[in-house]
């Protein structure tokens, strides 16, 4: 039997000819991003005398960027000191080239298709868009890394997703994964490969938002073929070398599925979990008032999802008692829907724009909820506590749904709000 992408990748990249499900393998790291976090005095995070290679490695503040503590601020400064002192190129602090790092992976190309990317962030699985094996690993694994160059992964088998069909107007790649959810639970120890005819007719924004939410059913790595569309991205944005990798044709997998884009709807979840616990919004029928909404984070702040915000919202204002956040994934999305014009729609209907930080996703800098509210939310997770209250509730759904709840106050499908007329929509 052949190999699929995440066998062939860990093969390359540990010099073998041959990787099975369930070998150990030792492969090398192209490249090692860590995060602001690492760098609080608290955090016990110690740095070896030397790197193997200060170029593998980018340091990126997206977590406590806006330094809301004296704490916080002397771990930024410590992250500029490490950077200086070992020669680390690839810094992407506050300023203009800041964001959410795995919005900053994609804008900058450092995930080199057919290689490795490690980050300490569970929803390392984004980069996976880029034909990249990434996912998150633990503190002492990336010292590892940062001395050796390699790391180790015991080969899980991997589940093969055949995406055919187009999606419906309205519905988006974030619906694509809360049916993946809803319909297949957990796929912990397992890989996950996004393939098949729809691809095409994905944007990599799409694609990244799909991968990125794979780390929410427990996935090890969540890797798309490669396109032209992906390979004309990465060359667009780095010269280094990457190596575009299908899987074999004869690959082995436990489960083949096939996801049809074309019969998917809007997707709401329950709270606490996404896994067999969303449903379509038609079939949705409790009344449920919200204080909260939020659209960004590493899964949904692309201009794709800024532009479907501020068409729902034209002309709308958001409920009075609601709370609605919206972030952008880094500075450069921030500016070009500047440019565009979406930010001015957006913030005039009430909603807050925030800086491009990880921040209410969980509540690190913002967004914090009290005792018994509600939130609807468009970004990564949604357990219990993850915005800072374990008796606080959070619901997922897409951008469009969010928005379209944040006008009416409660959970909403996007087609039931009133259609406004032309001079309602026209710009002020």
């Amino acid at each position: 039997m052949g190999m699929t992408i995440a066998e062939k990748i860990l093969a390359r990249q540990s010099g073998q000819a041959r990787v099975r499900p369930g070998d150990l393998v030792v492969a090398q790291v192209e490249t090692c991003v860590l995060l602001d976090t690492h760098f609080n005095r608290h955090s016990g995070w110690r740095w070896p005398t030397r790197l193997h290679d200060p170029d593998k490695v980018a340091l990126i503040a997206d977590h406590i960027v806006m330094a809301a503590t004296p704490e916080s601020a002397i771990g930024l400064r410590a992250m500029r000191k490490v950077a200086a002192y070992y020669g680390i190129k690839r810094v992407d602090d506050a300023g203009a080239e800041q964001g959410i790092s795995h919005q900053i992976i994609a804008d900058k190309g450092y995930a080199l298709p057919g290689t490795l990317l490690a980050n300490p962030d569970s929803h390392t699985l984004s980069a996976g868009a880029f034909n990249c094996a990434a996912r998150g690993l633990g503190r002492p694994e990336l010292l590892r890394i940062l001395c050796t160059g390699a790391t180790w992964y015991l080969m899980a088998p991997t589940v093969r997703y055949e995406l055919v069909g187009e999606l419906p107007k309205g519905v988006s790649a974030k619906d694509a994964f809360l049916y993946l959810a809803g319909r297949w639970g957990s796929h912990d120890n397992l890989n996950i490969e996004f393939g098949g005819s729809a691809q095409a007719g994905l944007s990599m924004n799409a694609r990244r938002t799909l991968s990125t939410m794979c780390a929410e059913v427990s996935a090890e790595f969540a890797i798309w073929e490669p396109d032209d569309l992906m390979v004309a991205h990465m060359k667009a944005r780095t010269d280094r070398p990457f190596f575009p990798t299908m899987p074999d044709v004869d690959a082995e997998y436990v489960d083949v599925r096939t996801i049809d884009l074309s019969k998917l709807e809007p997707y709401v979840s329950g709270i606490d979990t996404v896994m067999h616990n969303t449903q379509t919004l038609s079939s949705f029928k409790e009344k449920i008032r919200l204080d909260q909404c939020v659209v960004g984070s590493c899964a949904n702040g692309t201009m794709d999802d800024l532009a479907i915000v501020a068409d729902i919202v034209r002309g709308r204002k958001v409920a009075p008692w609601v709370r609605f956040f919206v972030t952008p994934g880094s500075q450069a999305i921030y500016r070009e829907a500047a440019r565009a014009g979406l930010l001015a729609t957006i913030a005039e209907s009430g909603a807050l724009i925030t800086p491009a930080a990880c921040g209410a996703c969980a509540a690190q800098d913002f967004g914090a909820l009290a005792p018994g509210e509600i939130c609807l939310t468009a970004t990564t997770r949604n357990y219990k506590g993850r915005m800072g209250n374990s008796d606080a509730q959070i619901h997922m759904a897409s951008p469009a749904t969010v928005a379209a709840s944040a006008i009416t106050g409660y959970i909403t499908h996007p087609r039931d709000l009133p259609v406004l007329s032309a001079a309602e929509v026209a710009p002020a």
